[in-house]
């Protein structure tokens, strides 16, 4: 059984913007400016609608085996489609069970439109159970269905009154949350040239995501007390053995229990 918990990070898709309100002499930031401020005024918030945003970042931790692994898809030169590709044929080659926070409302349909755009394939994913009857009941499009477990989503028991944030789900269970970053940092921090600290955050916060996870796994019966103390031993000798400043610091916050 392979288990792949990811996150994304985006940015605003500011040659969206040039083209669609005809702004071609417009730096990207004022671009992006002009786009925040339009929605600003129609919704009263300036959080871009979805198919606004363009993936800056995809971090996934994986479990398979024996072996747990966390790690940011590319590098920092590695363009959107390259990233967004690496995704999809992760889900080809392992078919995982996915697990995300908020992938459901947010991650999720970002990549599906920015593989739309991208031209990217990705039949796996797509699977429904027209061509593998595994699926039919079972698949990564049905809010519904365990082939993607949206924690967010599941927790609340489907009820957007009930959703809670990462950052304080992951306090509260004694998990390190947010380190310094959060995403309504990520334009500035790109317009500073800043990607390797995008993707440091991403993988932190996959981290936790996958951290939750396993406490729900726990919830469910499908951890033991040892089991769970075991998989935590497996992520601590992981971030130690990477010895990365980001994750250490990780470490540092994540008190032993």
């Amino acid at each position: 059984m392979h288990c792949f918990s990811f996150d994304i990070e985006t940015i605003p898709d500011v040659d969206f913007g040039r083209r669609m309100y005809d702004l071609q002499d417009l730096s990207d930031e004022d671009v992006a400016s002009a786009m925040f401020f339009k929605r600003l005024q129609a919704t009263g918030s300036e959080f871009l609608p979805l198919h606004q945003h363009r993936v800056a970042a995809i971090s996934v931790a994986l479990r398979s085996g024996d072996t747990f692994k966390v790690w940011t898809l590319g590098d920092a030169e590695s363009d959107e489609a390259d990233i967004i590709r690496r995704f999809f044929d992760g889900i080809e080659r392992y078919t995982p069970d996915l697990v995300s926070w908020n992938g459901g409302g947010f991650d999720l349909p970002v990549l599906h439109y920015r593989a739309l755009k991208n031209g990217i394939q990705a039949p796996r994913y797509w699977e429904n159970g027209e061509t593998d009857r595994d699926f039919k009941w079972n698949n990564y499009l049905s809010r519904y269905h365990w082939r993607h477990v949206d924690l967010m989503d599941v927790l609340a028991n489907f009820n957007n009154r009930a959703f809670a944030k990462l950052d304080e789900m992951a306090t509260m269970l004694g998990f390190p949350g947010k380190l310094g970053m959060s995403g309504d940092k990520v334009w500035d921090t790109w317009l500073k040239g800043g990607i390797n600290d995008i993707r440091d955050y991403c993988e932190t916060d996959v981290l936790n995501t996958w951290l939750v996870y396993l406490r729900f796994e726990y919830m469910r019966g499908n951890l033991d007390d040892k089991q769970l103390q075991r998989e935590f031993a497996l992520v601590r000798g992981t971030l130690e053995a990477m010895d990365k400043k980001h994750l250490n610091d990780f470490l540092a916050a994540w008190p032993s229990s």
